[in-house]
C-alpha cells in the first residue's frame, strides 16, 4: 500500500507545531539519520550539493542548529523568535511503500523583537517509512524571495 497523503501531512503538520512550540529535540527525532535539510540560495536550482545553499544541514549539522537556538549561542536568533507555520496545499507529486514526495505551502509568521516578518515558501518534503515510522529524509524550503533566507536562517525554516 503506497503512503497516503493524510499521513504525510500529520507527519509535516506535527513538525511545524514542534518547531512553533520549540520542541527542538522531538523535531529531531523526525528525521531520518541521513536526511538533508536545504535551503537553496536559488529556488529554482536542485543540484544541491554542487550550489551554495543557506541551509544544507546533514544530521550532525541540525543538531548543532539545535544546540545554537537552545544555548543562547546564536546572536542572529536572540532573542529567540516566536513563530506560527501555516501549510497548505499539501500535493503527493509521487508515493510508494516505503517512500513518497509531497509538496506544500508554508507561510511563517515570525515575532523577533517587537517586529512582525513574514516568509512564503514552497517546501518539498521526501518522507520514509521506517521501523519508527514515517520520517522526514528530505526537506527543501524554497523561499518565495530568496533574500528573505538572509533573516530567517538562523533558525528552522
Amino acid at each position: 500500500m503506497t503512503i497516503p497523503l493524510d499521513e504525510a501531512m500529520a507527519l509535516i503538520t506535527l513538525e511545524a507545531d514542534l518547531l512553533d512550540h520549540g520542541a527542538y529535540h522531538e523535531w529531531l527525532a523526525l528525521y531520518t539519520p541521513e536526511a538533508k535539510y536545504i535551503v537553496p540560495i536559488d529556488p529554482d536550482q536542485d543540484d544541491f550539493e554542487a550550489t551554495l545553499n543557506y541551509a544544507y544541514d546533514d544530521a550532525a549539522m541540525r543538531r548543532k542548529r539545535v544546540e545554537r537556538l537552545l544555548g543562547g549561542r546564536s546572536i542572529s536568533a536572540a532573542p529567540p523568535a516566536r513563530t506560527v507555520r501555516l501549510l497548505g496545499r499539501g500535493r503527493m507529486l509521487d508515493s510508494g511503500t516505503e517512500s513518497c514526495t509531497l509538496r506544500c505551502a508554508q507561510v511563517l509568521k515570525e515575532l523577533r523583537q517587537h517586529r512582525v516578518h513574514d516568509y512564503a515558501a514552497h517546501v518539498t518534503y521526501r518522507l520514509a517509512r521506517t521501523p519508527k515510522g514515517l520520517k522526514i529524509d528530505r526537506k527543501v524550503i524554497r523561499l518565495l524571495e530568496a533574500t528573505e533566507a538572509l533573516t530567517a536562517v538562523s533558525y528552522i525554516l
